[in-house]
């Protein structure tokens, strides 16, 4: 799975007010190149527009984010989510992704987050809030001392900085909202945000 987020290297971060537009906005990024997707948690409608796009596009790779809780990290795997992510790095949560074999992304702001996520197996890790944290030059200077780590920055990350993260060695790919915003969602502009996707797909080949 890391292999296709180091191919992709864009990762659409959805957060759906209405799960009527979930399969549109998942076709409209595929069509745009992005078949990686990230359906947060942060919304009531989350887990219907999760398996709306699953019914809608059964070979996309559609996944959890801000995952919390164990019971959550269990019904992405029942509901047939590809991978999860969280903002931050909890032992508990990741014993639970290994014991349920599902792909998992924690979340690390620090160092010493990093070495904790390091001890429990993983190499992979989402840099939260990419921008709030640090940015680019507190990744750069994990590069020297976590040679072995890689990073998946989200959390202020747009189509003006991207090209700025993706330049880095250790930065395997990207996460987002912009490419398909509510506002996106609530017009139906369908062809903007697979506009957005081509666009953002195009600059990371790129970097």
């Amino acid at each position: 799975m890391k292999i296709l987020f180091e191919q992709i290297r864009v990762i659409p971060v959805l957060v759906f007010p209405d799960p009527n537009h979930a399969a549109a906005t998942a076709g409209a990024l595929i069509d745009g190149g992005l078949p990686i997707l990230e359906v947060t948690l942060r919304t009531d409608s989350a887990w219907t527009s999760l398996a709306n796009i699953i019914a809608a596009y059964p070979d996309a790779h559609v996944g959890v984010g801000t995952v919390l809780d164990e019971d959550q990290m269990k019904r992405a795997k029942d509901e047939g989510a590809k991978f999860a992510v969280s903002p931050g790095f909890d032992p508990l949560l990741a014993r639970a992704a290994q014991e349920l074999d599902l792909f998992y992304l924690p979340g690390v702001a620090t160092a010493s987050e990093l070495m904790q996520a390091r001890r429990a197996g993983f190499r992979f890790v989402k840099f939260f809030p990419a921008e709030a944290a640090g940015g680019k030059p507190m990744i750069q200077s994990f590069a020297s001392p976590f040679r072995d780590m890689s990073f998946c920055p989200t959390g202020g990350v747009n189509a003006e900085n991207m090209a700025d993260y993706l330049a880095l060695s250790n930065v395997a790919c990207v996460g987002g909202s912009w490419i398909a915003t509510a506002q996106d969602m609530a017009a139906g502009d369908w062809t903007g945000i697979t506009a957005k996707a081509q666009a953002a797909r195009s600059a990371a080949a790129k970097s």
